[in-house]
């Protein structure tokens, strides 16, 4: 199972992980999720850090559960969406958005990127950024880093141009590898020089910055993603049922 961030509560990085599941279609509705017993030995955990976990899904209208049999995925095609943005695995955008390749090329990795990425300092990463645009403004500044040896075995990582079924899923089609579970994070700091000429940006400037990183079952990243997004926008809106 993935390390626990202590960045946040045990419990809400398990009901964030089960919760992921289900978004991504691996726990479909009606589906039993792993119990408290199995969560518990699963993350290495008390059962009441597990229980917790489950009682927030549950909070959300996510789970529910059913007296002396477990707890269940809920069937929530008719209800409102859980976020309103964020980026899906093997998708990340609407077909509907604007994205502007700006470069594909193996470059010297960033000292944070080679920790990630679990590179050696100074190693070669493969980079892919782009620009995407919501209407008439430009929304978001994206950069996906993977390995740099990834450029011998999935070349087409190295064309600037969207690629029609996805960075992630040519990636596991050509390496035989598959993610296992996706860890995020979001924070905010002062834009870069690059950040602020691409998103037209006065100095000085904060930024919202979405980091997803996506790993293979034995703890490996394959793929990370970062998003910086200008000021004075909402992101990452979500809606929880009232039911308990």
């Amino acid at each position: 199972m993935p390390e626990i961030d202590e960045v946040l509560p045990k419990y809400l990085r398990i009901s964030g992980y089960i919760r992921d599941r289900i978004e991504r279609g691996e726990l479909a509705p009606g589906d039993e999720v792993p119990s408290e017993r199995e969560l518990a030995a699963q993350w290495k955990v008390a059962r009441p850090t597990a229980a917790k976990a489950l009682n927030t899904l549950r909070q959300q209208g996510i789970v529910q559960s059913r007296r002396g049999s477990g707890t269940y995925v809920v069937d929530r095609s008719d209800g409102p969406a859980m976020r309103e943005r964020v980026p899906k695995y093997g998708s990340a955008y609407a077909e509907s958005a604007s994205i502007t390749m700006l470069e594909a090329a193996v470059v010297t990795a960033p000292d944070q990127v080679a920790e990630l990425l679990g590179l050696p300092r100074g190693s070669a990463a493969l980079m892919r950024k782009r620009l995407i645009g919501n209407g008439s403004h430009v929304a978001e500044l994206a950069t996906s880093w993977f390995a740099g040896d990834l450029a011998a075995v999935a070349p087409r990582l190295l064309r600037a141009e969207r690629l029609s079924d996805g960075t992630l899923r040519y990636l596991e089609s050509v390496t035989d590898r598959r993610v296992a579970y996706l860890r995020d994070r979001v924070g905010a700091r002062l834009a870069t020089a690059d950040e602020r000429r691409q998103l037209g940006l006065a100095r000085p400037a904060a930024v919202l910055v979405y980091q997803l990183t996506l790993h293979t079952a034995d703890g490996a990243v394959l793929q990370l993603d970062e998003i910086v997004h200008p000021p004075d926008e909402w992101k990452f809106q979500q809606e929880y049922s009232s039911r308990s």
